[in-house]
């Protein structure tokens, strides 16, 4: 580990150690160290602002592959990390360099003195600094929990905000009904201020609008004011079909895998044409449907030393979908992926807070085995046995494995005439360990 690597790691230490709670909702906390700051976040340039339940980090990457394609200089912030904490605040559309995140982590510690603050909401105020220094001409901020209370919610006037799809998650920290999610979520809808609402049960969607309305904000529903599909073209090639009320698109099908793939990019492309801070032309919307990189959702991994674990043939996925809604999610791509007649097994690692068996039921019918193994950088992971038990009680074949390397050592050994596709799936911690593991370093 080089000096400059050290030092980010010891920085992040001492500010996960500065609030007794990884999460306790507030905005009086960062809005204190704001001030002391300077008030940063008062001088960002346009913001788009996304939450939302599943999907919101593909939104915020297909945003800034549009934008930048367009020729402008883009900051972004999203959460979690995979592999390094410098994935989570780009500069001009680059990765905050160690030696420039360990002064700004200095700085921002020196400044709260010590004062009770979480670790997610210090390290946002050090985003909006970097954020502020640096003139571009957009930033994109992705929600890290719910949204009224979140850290990034204490942008005033955001140039526009979209809410991806929302299901049952954190239910701790939001509440137990769809409805209570979906008004936390709702909390980044500002007055007067354009909104994009992805694909929502009508439950959430009816808080969404009511929100939306008493706001005085204008607002745009999934299939009713835009929509976006794959479609195949007269030569048989895959398209997206985006169309609201100005316009019919017929757009390149997003580089990303998976059908959900189609409304993300439609709510990218409809929250880019909401707000009026800068121009994203139409080239730039086509171009950018083919340059957006998003890894470990839905990620094939071409190569590497677990893939070469696998038999030839074999096909290795990765994905960090953790909940019911983003398993239902991978049964649908898994279908249009794999023929009936492919073997299809997943590793699946999880937090303890995690029910394996909301997880795994979406897969019944598709999957026939699983493997549950460690996240060895989790402080309270799912047992590998509690995985495998709730596999075998949705009738899937559930086994343990000392961890993912040892997963495909045993996928390869009983490898059927017909190779497998191994999904590596259950949360985005296990995501970013085999994407180290297997030396694919996000960048």
């Amino acid at each position: 580990m080089s000096p400059s690597r050290q030092s980010v790691e010891q920085a992040l230490g001492r500010l996960g150690a500065l609030h007794p709670k990884v999460i306790d909702l507030s905005l009086g906390r960062i809005i204190d160290l704001l001030g002391k700051l300077g008030n940063p976040h008062l001088s960002l340039p346009p913001v788009l602002h996304v939450a939302g339940t599943n999907g919101k980090g593909s939104v915020v990457a297909t945003c800034r592959a549009m934008a930048e394609a367009a020729g402008l200089r883009v900051h972004s912030y999203i959460s979690p990390h995979l592999v390094r904490f410098n994935e989570r605040i780009r500069i001009q559309g680059r990765l905050i360099d160690d030696e420039a995140l360990v002064a700004l982590l200095d700085e921002v510690e020196q400044s709260n003195a010590g004062a009770p603050i979480t670790f997610f909401e210090i390290t946002t105020a050090a985003a909006f600094l970097a954020f502020a220094r640096v003139p571009a001409d957009l930033c994109l901020l992705e929600v890290g929990l719910g949204g009224r209370l979140d850290a990034t919610n204490v942008i005033d006037r955001p140039a526009a905000i979209a809410i991806t799809p929302i299901s049952l998650d954190h239910q701790s920290f939001l509440g137990n009904r769809l409805d209570q999610i979906a008004a936390e979520k709702a909390g980044i809808i500002k007055p007067h201020v354009p909104a994009i609402f992805g694909p929502q049960t009508a439950q959430a969607a009816a808080v969404l609008q009511q929100t939306a309305q008493s706001l005085s904000a204008p607002y745009q529903i999934y299939g009713r004011d835009w929509r976006a599909a794959l479609h195949k073209d007269k030569a048989g090639v895959m398209k997206l079909l985006y169309q609201d009320q100005k316009d019919r698109l017929e757009l390149p099908a997003p580089i990303l895998h998976g059908p959900h793939q189609a409304a993300n990019a439609g709510i990218a492309i409809a929250l880019l044409r909401a707000q009026q801070a800068v121009d994203v032309p139409l080239a730039a919307l086509r171009a950018g449907l083919g340059w957006v990189r998003w890894p470990g959702r839905l990620q094939k991994l071409e190569a590497g030393p677990l893939v070469d674990r696998l038999p030839p043939g074999a096909d290795l996925w990765l994905d960090g979908g953790h909940n019911p809604a983003a398993a239902r999610i991978l049964r649908a791509a898994l279908l249009q992926m794999a023929p009936e007649t492919r073997p299809i097994i997943a590793i699946i690692g999880m937090m303890g807070n995690r029910d394996p068996s909301s997880f795994i039921k979406p897969l019944q019918g598709l999957v026939q085995t699983v493997y549950g193994v460690p996240i060895p950088s989790a402080e309270h992971p799912c047992a590998p046995s509690k995985i495998a038990t709730a596999a075998s009680q949705c009738g899937l074949r559930g086994l343990v494995a000392s961890g993912v390397a040892g997963a495909l050592d045993a996928i390869a050994h009983e490898a059927s005439a017909e190779p497998p596709l191994v999904l590596i799936t259950g949360s985005l911690y296990l995501a970013g360990e085999v994407l180290a593991e297997n030396g694919h370093i996000p960048d």
